[in-house]
C-alpha cells in the first residue's frame, strides 16, 4: 500500500472523486447514514487528506481539519471492507499523528473503536452520543512536546 498526504488544492479530479466515493460507499451506503457528506471542510486550506492506495485505488482514508485554537480534528476515518484487519487503519493513524505533530487533536470515535484510538493516546472526554444512529464518543489527545 502506498501512503499519500495532500491538501485539497493538490488533489486531481480523479483522486478527489475516488476519495469521496470511498467515503460515500462506506458511510452512506454500507452504514446507511444519509447525511451531507460534502460539508465544505474538505476544501479548507488547513485540511489534509491522508489515504492509502493499492494498485492506484484508495483503500483507506482520513482527513485532518484545523479547528480553532490550533487543535487538529481527525475525521472521516474509513477503510474498505476488503482491507479491514490488515493494519491499514493503524498505518493511517500513524501518518495522521506524524502530520499533526505535537498539536492537540480531537476526534469523534464510533463507540466500538474507543480502544483502537486509546492506543494512539486518545482519551474519552464526554458522554456517548448518536451520530446518524451510530454510537460515538468524543476523544482528545493532549499536545506533546
Amino acid at each position: 500500500m502506498e501512503l499519500h498526504v495532500a491538501p485539497f488544492a493538490d488533489l486531481d479530479a480523479r483522486t478527489l472523486y475516488e476519495l469521496l466515493r470511498l467515503r460515500v460507499d462506506v458511510f452512506v451506503v454500507e452504514q446507511k447514514c444519509a447525511y451531507p457528506e460534502l460539508d465544505g471542510r474538505d476544501t479548507e486550506p488547513a485540511t489534509r487528506h491522508v489515504w492509502l492506495s493499492r494498485d492506484g485505488a484508495p483503500v483507506a482514508y482520513l482527513r485532518i481539519l484545523g479547528d480553532p485554537g490550533g487543535v487538529a480534528r481527525i475525521g472521516r476515518v474509513v477503510v474498505t471492507a476488503a482491507e479491514r484487519g490488515t493494519g491499514a487503519a493503524s498505518r493511517l493513524m500513524a501518518a495522521a499523528l506524524d502530520e499533526i505533530g505535537g498539536r492537540p487533536s480531537v476526534l469523534d470515535a464510533q463507540a466500538h473503536l474507543v480502544r483502537f484510538y486509546e492506543r494512539y493516546g486518545y482519551a474519552v472526554t464526554g458522554a456517548e452520543f448518536l451520530d446518524d444512529g451510530i454510537p460515538h464518543v468524543p476523544m482528545a489527545r493532549t499536545a506533546t512536546p
